[in-house]
């Protein structure tokens, strides 16, 4: 995996109302690159940091940082604002080198956050997968 390909330069949840509280945590990761289509697997640390998240990537012994924003389902909408239990999506923001990037993530009912992502001036995507560990 390149450097600059990597997962998640910008995360955005989008996901169901389940039993699983907001997505602070330790994940275990895989996931395709877009373009080439090859696989890495790694783990990314999810923790609050005041109204936002705090996202760090290790994939193939590199570190990733990132910023999230949280988002949640209520009443049918999907609404942004300060990190919050009832979160189930995330805005991600990283940089990679000179790179940035952007994903699209749904939390699913298992726990898992599934989505798929790209990242600046490509026009193909990656997927990624999130397993609680």
């Amino acid at each position: 995996m390149r450097s600059f390909i990597f997962p998640v330069a910008a995360i955005l949840f989008i996901g169901v109302q389940s039993a699983v509280a907001q997505p602070v945590g330790v994940y275990d990761v895989s996931g395709v690159n877009p373009g080439d289509g090859s696989t890495y697997k790694g783990a990314v640390g999810i923790k609050t940091n005041g109204a936002t998240y705090s996202v760090l990537w290790r994939i193939d012994g590199e570190e990733f940082e990132g910023t999230a924003i949280g988002a949640a389902n209520v009443n049918g909408s999907i609404i942004f604002g300060e990190a919050a239990q009832n979160d189930t999506a995330l805005a991600v923001s990283y940089g990679a080198g000179d790179n940035f990037g952007l994903a699209l993530f749904v939390q699913q009912e298992n726990g898992q956050w599934k989505g798929i992502w790209t990242y600046g001036g490509s026009d193909t995507i990656g997927s990624e997968t999130w397993t609680p560990q």
